[in-house]
């Protein structure tokens, strides 16, 4: 994608997106319609749809030839990531947009034949947007956010796990996560994929870890993570598949392979 494209581009997405916050906060009081989707914890609100309904036609309106992929309907069916593909998430963590009224955050990430280009993730209520543009760093607010640490070990690592981890599932035994969980210094979950990416590239967090997350979850935070020199991969290391649900990793490199090797691989089911 041209530099001069993808600058304009960037500056129109967040302006976008500092819009949609600014209409959930001002609503923020307002009575919610709550349904559920594939099961009783997996919420929607009509705030929800309202804000994917807001950047469906905005850029519809602006870019037509332009793509979406996203959570609520509005999107497009898309078989591959040919052209230019906004990958959009309104509210990453209704579950504490609906009980919390924090720790949820608004996630666009823009893609161009496959790339990550754009990258934009905004905790809505702590007005603080994480934001990249490939080969130009990612940022904070206006801070410029560091390359991770290479002086990281595991025994020394903060990782945010989804505690499914530690019960039964059906990809790892759960057993390992036990003892990956006694082997790190410290976990943390906070219920919004985005702000945990947001977090790994800030190096408030070591790593993320989760089971099935879709598209919309990870876009924009691949796009900041590897901005700072971070990894997002499957849990087996494999590539992320931008088109369907996928297991995550995203993490500071010096610790991925002994993640993967010591605790995954040994577990796999």
């Amino acid at each position: 994608m041209d530099l001069e494209i993808r600058e304009k581009l960037y500056r129109q997405a967040k302006t976008w997106v500092l819009e949609a916050g600014a209409t959930i906060r001002g609503k923020m009081n307002d009575p919610l319609v709550v349904d559920t989707k594939s099961n009783p914890n997996d919420l929607v609100t009509h705030m929800d749809k309202e804000i994917e309904r807001f950047f469906a036609a905005n850029i519809k309106h602006t870019y037509p030839d332009h793509l979406l992929l996203s959570e609520e309907g509005y999107g497009d069916d898309l078989k591959s990531l040919h052209g230019t593909v906004w990958i959009v998430d309104p509210i990453d963590g209704t579950m504490n947009f609906v009980h919390q009224k924090c720790n949820f955050a608004i996630s666009v990430g823009i893609y161009h034949q496959g790339i990550g280009e754009i990258g934009l993730i905004y905790n809505v209520m702590d007005d603080i947007l994480y934001h990249a543009v490939r080969g130009e760093g990612a940022y904070k607010d206006d801070v410029q956010l560091p390359h991770l640490r290479d002086d990281v070990n595991l025994e020394k690592a903060i990782l945010s796990m989804n505690h499914f981890w530690l019960c039964e599932n059906r990809l790892v035994d759960e057993t390992q996560m036990q003892l990956l969980v006694k082997k790190v210094r410290g976990t943390r979950t906070y219920g919004s994929a985005a702000l945990e990416f947001a977090y790994v590239a800030e190096g408030k967090l070591d790593g993320y870890l989760t089971m099935s997350l879709a598209p919309w979850d990870v876009a924009a935070g691949i796009v900041i993570v590897n901005e700072v020199g971070g990894i997002t991969t499957t849990i087996s290391g494999d590539p992320v598949d931008m088109l369907h649900k996928n297991s995550i990793l995203t993490c500071n490199p010096v610790i991925q392979s002994r993640i993967i090797k010591d605790y995954i691989e040994k577990g796999k089911k």
